[in-house]
């Protein structure tokens, strides 16, 4: 008896042994009893995300506190930025503790339901008296609280379909043309709706998200490249035949010259003077001159211009840096869910990654002069209701990704 007791406890105490193909924080009883030390959810995204949104409000407030001295904003007062853009933040972080705690399977059954939804609201925001013109883009519907940009939702939901089509077309991955050609439809068509918004930036990156979701989703490479190719001369002749566009290129080329310098290339000349200004450290906090109405939208598009005047190279190398981690987590927990089998899971927050950290490039690649001018935010930071929403939206469902991960790799059920 003695003999075999001895026996059931070394049994149990081999049972309770950690797992070690799993990090210590993530290590379990093998008997399911209890976790060793786990921590539920990546909690250095949620730092990394927040650094992101606290440097943002300070550097929307600081870029949009003089912009009550221009006769255009003459009624505003000079926080009114700011609390706009606190109330938008207050409504996305709302929004975001909603969708975390809604299983990604859940997102997958709607994505069609999602896109669709997405392309009426595409549709909606073209019809007059119905979608807000600024700039001469019909881009935003007015929904009181906040604009709502039809084209936010897009990236999103473009993601969703396109992990979604390539989960149910599994089988059609090696036969390109069975694979791709609904999703070049869909896309095409969602390419229309923005280019008559008009909305090329938005459209660029709604195509790579796409794209890129298929080439690693297991797509034929060499078909890939073809239609990618297709895609850019797609590009080059709508800015052959659109003047507006052309001289933007144009613009970019010699933003110095005098035919474009207070003209197309007036906003990529100030925004190179204003981080030429920042030198390694910056003005100081506050003190950026170009802000003081020479350089137009300081607060959304080129809010990376007011960060380099004022916080130099610094600032702008912490950003930088920021956006390259945000990026490769995504990536790596979009990694992990595929591991382990979840494969909309993965390609869904692959598509994410890919969307936060393009964006993010073209942004400042025009800011510092590199890309031509685009009506593109930088994510998380610049000023925005709707684009804080869908960006915060967007990474919960990351967050529950890695939630449902850890889950999964404690022998739990997703």
């Amino acid at each position: 008896m003695n003999a075999a007791l001895g026996t059931l406890k070394s049994w149990l105490a081999s049972r309770r042994t950690p797992t070690t193909s799993l990090p210590v924080r993530d290590q379990v009883d093998i008997a399911g009893v209890r976790p060793v030390r786990l921590m539920a959810f990546d909690q250095t995204l949620v730092a990394v995300v927040g650094a992101l949104i606290l440097l943002g409000v300070v550097m929307v407030y600081s870029a949009s506190v003089a912009l009550p001295d221009n006769p255009k904003f003459a009624a505003y007062s000079p926080t009114f930025f700011l609390q706009r853009h606190i109330l938008s933040l207050a409504i996305a972080f709302v929004a975001a503790l909603v969708v975390v705690q809604v299983p990604i399977s859940f997102w997958e059954k709607q994505a069609p339901v999602i896109f669709v939804i997405s392309l009426l609201l595409l549709v909606i925001v073209l019809v007059p008296f119905i979608g807000k013109v600024v700039n001469f883009s019909r881009r935003w519907i007015p929904l009181g609280i906040m604009n709502f940009q039809p084209s936010e939702l897009a990236k999103l939901a473009i993601a969703l379909y396109a992990a979604n089509y390539m989960v149910r077309r599994m089988d059609a991955r090696e036969n390109f043309f069975r694979a791709v050609t609904p999703m070049v439809v869909a896309v095409a068509f969602v390419g229309a709706l923005l280019l008559r918004q008009p909305d090329m930036g938005a459209f660029i990156v709604i195509a790579t998200i796409a794209m890129g979701i298929l080439f690693l989703g297991g797509v034929n490479a060499r078909m890939f490249f073809l239609i990618a190719l297709v895609i850019i001369i797609t590009f080059g002749l709508i800015i052959a035949f659109d003047d507006l566009r052309r001289e933007r290129i144009l613009a970019y080329l010699d933003p110095w010259n005098p035919k474009y310098a207070q003209g197309k290339g007036y906003q990529l000349t100030h925004s190179l003077i204003a981080i030429g200004r920042g030198e390694i450290f910056g003005q100081g906090l506050g003190e950026s001159v170009e802000k003081l109405h020479y350089l137009p939208e300081a607060h959304t598009d080129f809010l990376l211009a007011v960060i380099g005047e004022e916080l130099g190279f610094t600032g702008v190398a912490t950003v930088i840096v920021l956006f390259f981690w945000l990026t490769r987590r995504i990536f790596y927990i979009g990694r992990q869910a595929i591991a382990l089998d979840r494969v909309f899971a993965g390609l869904f927050c692959q598509g994410i990654g890919l969307w936060m950290g393009f964006q993010a490039f073209i942004n400042m690649g025009v800011n510092l002069g590199l890309l031509p001018t685009k009506g593109l935010t930088l994510p998380l930071m610049s000023y925005g209701g709707s684009a804080i929403l869908i960006n915060l939206i967007a990474l919960a469902m990351v967050l529950r990704v890695d939630i449902e991960n850890r889950t999964l790799m404690r022998g739990g059920r997703a």
